[in-house]
């Protein structure tokens, strides 16, 4: 297949790079510090099964006109942070009748919304990537966890690009509703992400107090509540079982469900900060929580469900990364949320 990678950052290297090494021709569009950079450094892969994936003539373009000129696409890959996606669409809008079908591959749930919404001609297809992928201080992609890749049925592009997904050892599995897996997905990118970010705590210390587990498990509970409310279906996506994950949160009492949940969590999370908290860290001013945390209020807001835990992650860390609350409001001052919530009334001090 001929592909148009949209975002030369971790998972985008990953998936592009995967398929290259596998005979596909791969072309990816990022800034123009980005290709310079790759351009001089290559793409370096370690997977999961120790072997390496070494490219170290990637073609990388920021010229858009001139990828779209020289190449028929059979189809493109979404793969930048969901902050970014509508500054892409208005790069790639002008050129829209000559964009292939893009596979979505980013986190939360609207980013889809918008890409129908911005590229009305262009078929969008949702997919959500659940193997853990990291960086080296070189910038050396590293699988942490082999988990798979969920793609939505489409029909037969969809099957086409999930074959050769599988012949290049991603795992990728189709999936028949898109609103199913990436809600599904969107729940497990909640646990312990904005909390961890705003007071500078690694996800085991945040589920080890027994308070701050509890307004974890309330984060998670009214994403279920907004989900119900929509007729969403939680569904087991590759290599992650979000239905059994979902069924403890749902129905168990915090005191119990963290003798379950805490070893589970750990084996994802555990010491290693998540993606908020390193985007919080880079300054760059922009953060996700928007568009995952934040997706869950908006969809509470049309619903009519109370997600008061979900706000306060949300517009919290949202002014601590636009410089409107200091930095050292709650760092490592875990006391401060607790007591919000007390005053709120949904845990006891």
């Amino acid at each position: 297949m001929k592909l148009l990678i949209f975002g030369a950052g971790a998972i985008g290297t990953y998936i592009g790079g995967s398929l290259a090494a596998n005979g596909n021709l791969v072309f990816y569009f990022d800034r123009k510090e980005m290709v310079s950079r790759i351009r001089q450094t290559g793409i370096k892969i370690h997977k999961a099964d120790n072997t390496t994936i070494s490219l170290d003539k990637p073609n990388i373009s920021s010229d858009l006109a001139d990828l779209l000129k020289a190449e028929n696409f059979d189809c493109a890959i979404f793969a930048v942070k969901s902050f970014d996606t509508e500054s892409l669409i208005h790069q790639v809008i002008e050129y829209q009748s000559q964009i292939p079908p893009i596979v979505c591959l980013q986190n939360g749930v609207e980013n889809e919304i918008t890409l129908k919404k911005l590229l009305p001609s262009v078929e969008i297809i949702a997919g959500s990537v659940t193997t853990a992928i990291g960086k080296t201080s070189d910038n050396e992609i590293v699988v942490e966890k082999l988990r798979g890749i969920g793609i939505e049925n489409k029909g037969s592009l969809s099957k086409r690009f999930v074959n050769e997904m599988n012949r290049s050892g991603l795992k990728a599995k189709l999936f028949n509703n898109a609103n199913d897996m990436k809600w599904s997905k969107m729940v497990t990118n909640l646990t312990s992400n904005a909390m961890s970010a705003i007071l500078g705590m690694t996800p085991a210390e945040i589920l080890d107090n027994n308070q701050l587990y509890s307004l974890e498990i309330e984060q998670l509970r009214e994403a279920l509540r907004v989900m119900q409310a929509f007729h969403f279906n939680i569904v087991d996506l590759p290599g992650t079982p979000v239905r059994l994950f979902c069924w403890v949160v749902k129905y168990l009492p915090p005191s119990i469900s963290k003798k379950i949940l805490v070893p589970f969590i750990a084996k994802g999370r555990g010491a290693k900060m998540p993606s908020f908290y390193i985007d919080l860290e880079s300054g760059r001013g922009k953060s996700e929580v928007e568009f995952l945390n934040g997706a869950v209020v908006r969809f509470g807001e049309k619903s009519k469900v109370s997600t008061p835990v979900n706000l306060f992650l949300t517009d919290t860390l949202i002014a601590l990364t636009e410089g409107r609350i200091e930095r050292s409001e709650y760092l490592h001052q875990p006391e401060k949320v607790i007591d919000h919530f007390v005053n709120y009334g949904l845990i006891k001090k």
